[in-house]
């Protein structure tokens, strides 16, 4: 069993547990902070970073190195291109994000996820580096209609299988099927960060359009009293 290891405010995390949900895989989460002294977390990741993931073989860390792990050990349903120049530039627009949007806007992570303050000169810093990064990302993202182009399909994204030859395919069926149920993954996501970090994680299962459409009634605020703002986390911010 796959145990992936993190807390879901981490981008990195996500990223490897959207693949997980993707592939259909069955895996475990344990809640594991950053930073952590623990010398079990860094005999798996020896800087206490997250996410890292445990397996049968051993520990991984580093996000991209185990994207790419279960990639390669579990090739069905592929998320990359067969192609190699396609797969190569599916990883250049992900490394593109990762050191180039993603790492540059985490400076002013604490004042928008954790209730801490940014000095103006940071803030102007991120602005002048994030408007010249993503006129580049422009450049290289192609919304066609997925930013890695037509290569990378929306069939694959919903872990839809190649068609065997001289059949079908999962991936005419998937046209069939109704809009709700193909986005269902995504939804996924969503419904095991409201569970215990403990939990088995399985493709494939939805939260339900009525519980969603409960939730928000919940969520709305009676009439002519404010809806009160949720409570920032008090979670460090490290690099996951």
């Amino acid at each position: 069993m796959l145990t992936l290891c993190g807390f879901a405010i981490s981008n990195y995390y996500n990223k490897v547990k959207l693949v997980l949900l993707e592939k259909g895989l069955p895996f475990d989460e344990q809640l594991v902070m950053t930073r952590s002294k623990d010398e079990a977390v860094l005999s798996a990741s020896p800087l206490g970073k997250v996410p890292f993931l445990r397996t049968e073989h051993g520990n991984l860390c580093e996000s991209q190195v185990i994207v790419d792990y279960l990639e390669a050990a579990y090739p069905n349903p592929p998320l990359v291109p067969a192609d190699p120049f396609a797969a190569a530039k599916v990883r250049e627009l992900v490394t593109f994000i990762d050191l180039h949007l993603e790492l540059v806007a985490r400076e002013l992570y604490p004042l928008a996820f954790f209730g801490g303050t940014v000095d103006d000169a940071t803030k102007e810093r991120v602005r002048k580096q994030l408007t010249r990064q993503i006129g580049g990302f422009k450049r290289l993202a192609k919304f066609s209609p997925l930013r890695g182009g037509r290569a990378v399909h929306a069939g694959r994204l919903r872990g839809v299988r190649e068609p065997a030859a001289g059949g079908h395919g999962d991936e005419d069926r998937a046209r069939r099927r109704p809009a709700r149920q193909r986005g269902r993954r995504l939804e996924d996501l969503h419904a095991h960060d409201r569970r215990t970090p403990q939990r088995t994680a399985r493709g494939g299962r939805s939260q339900g359009g009525r519980g969603r459409r409960q939730a928000l009634i919940r969520r709305r605020a009676p009439p002519g009293r404010p809806r009160a703002r949720p409570a920032r986390p008090s979670l460090p911010c490290g690099i996951g």
